[in-house]
């Protein structure tokens, strides 16, 4: 049967643009790619101490049978949605099998028809998917503009208040945006919540394990949990494992039990997934190897202001730092040039990012050395400078 013809032009298009996506192979050099911020997916104790969870839970299953509504809820989630909710100073939490289930399941869901969401330009493909399948209208604000916020925000109140039009309004941003690692002024963001009795909705997705006294995340860093609706964490970066949760009030968990699809219509985890993040979680609270990431987020800075580099570089505090080089092309020779000496570096291409934004980000962990940091940045300057 002959593919279909219109599937076949858009794969063309994206070869003429030079930003035909393909499935890479195993990461071979020094890891500047990853989410494993922590290291913690490659770490022999928290394998163990997964283990030991599982051998105390019976009887121990190689599937969950089933969503969590009908035969998949073991034991497991409980004690580990308890640990997620003690750990985030949370009222509750609720299991996602990934990420994207967790925003598109929320998204979809609690925003009702005449509520109106604003979120960040430059939000996560995941929250843009769960808001095109909700009811609500959305506006776009211009990325970390907390005067454009406020300005949006005030226009369609006004204009729905004239109309006589009722609706809840929420704000969604992300506490570490993933392409260019930068933060917004979660403060300013919920001043303006409070100012307008908005929902404040923070995707933590980059911050946990990274942020906070014991990698709570940035909205906990900086006190702001009673002040947020509802906060999104995920397991797959810094916590090197698989999942995600919603935390909020009950009242939220009891909501999303009963209405978010891909919560409701999917198989649920297996006991050795939620094992691991329980193992995870134990691990940031007995010996975070936070402090480890922070020094060498901070040598890496260092290194590109002594290069030269800062200009090319997006201003980060995290562990996600994008050097700018436009153009698909540009950015794939460079990135490949890096590769080929060992250094693992990927290219994020258009139409991920705007074009002319292309760029390559460096992903920082805890395990890097400073020999490593200092090597791929000196290869770097012979190359953009």
């Amino acid at each position: 049967m002959e593919f279909p013809k219109k599937l076949a032009k858009r794969l063309e298009e994206r070869v003429d643009r030079d930003a035909l996506r393909r499935l890479p192979g195993p990461v071979s050099g020094v890891d500047f790619s990853s989410n494993d911020y922590l290291g913690l997916s490659k770490l022999p104790v928290v394998a163990e101490e997964a283990a030991r969870i599982l051998r105390k839970s019976t009887p121990v299953g190689n599937g969950a049978t089933g969503s969590r509504l009908l035969t998949g809820n073991h034991l497991l989630y409980a004690g580990t949605e308890a640990v997620l909710a003690d750990f985030h100073r949370a009222e509750a939490a609720l299991v996602f099998n990934s990420g994207y289930d967790a925003n598109i399941g929320f998204f979809s869901s609690v925003p009702q028809r005449g509520d109106m969401v604003f979120y960040d330009e430059w939000i996560h493909a995941s929250i843009r998917d769960g808001m095109q399948m909700g009811l609500a209208d959305t506006y776009k604000f211009r990325h970390n503009d907390m005067a454009d916020l406020e300005d949006k925000i005030a226009r369609v109140i006004d204009r729905c208040a004239t109309k006589n039009l009722g609706g809840h309004c929420y704000i969604v941003t992300e506490s570490v945006f993933s392409m260019d690692g930068d933060s917004p002024d979660l403060e300013a963001i919920a001043g303006l919540a409070e100012k307008y009795e908005a929902y404040l909705v923070v995707d933590e997705a980059h911050a946990v394990g990274v942020f906070g006294d014991q990698g709570e995340g940035l909205v906990q860093e900086k006190g702001l949990q009673d002040r947020v609706f509802a906060r999104i964490v995920t397991f797959g970066k810094a916590m090197g494992c698989h999942g995600a949760a919603v935390l909020g009030a009950q009242s939220l968990k009891d909501y999303l039990v009963n209405f978010a699809r891909s919560f409701m219509y999917t198989t649920a985890m297996p006991m050795h997934s939620l094992a691991v993040i329980q193992a995870a979680y134990s691990r940031l609270a007995d010996a975070w190897p936070g402090q480890e990431l922070r020094r060498n987020i901070s040598f890496f800075k260092t290194v590109v202001e002594e290069l030269g580099l800062t200009s090319t570089f997006v201003d980060s505090d995290s562990s996600i730092h994008c050097c700018i080089v436009p153009g698909n092309e540009m950015v794939k020779k460079t990135a490949l040039k890096l590769q080929e000496q060992g250094f693992e570096v990927k290219a994020i291409l258009s139409p991920t990012v705007p074009a002319g934004q292309e760029r390559l980000r460096f992903c920082l962990h805890s395990y890097n050395t400073e020999k490593e940091i200092s090597e791929v940045l000196k290869l770097l300057a012979n190359f953009v400078l």
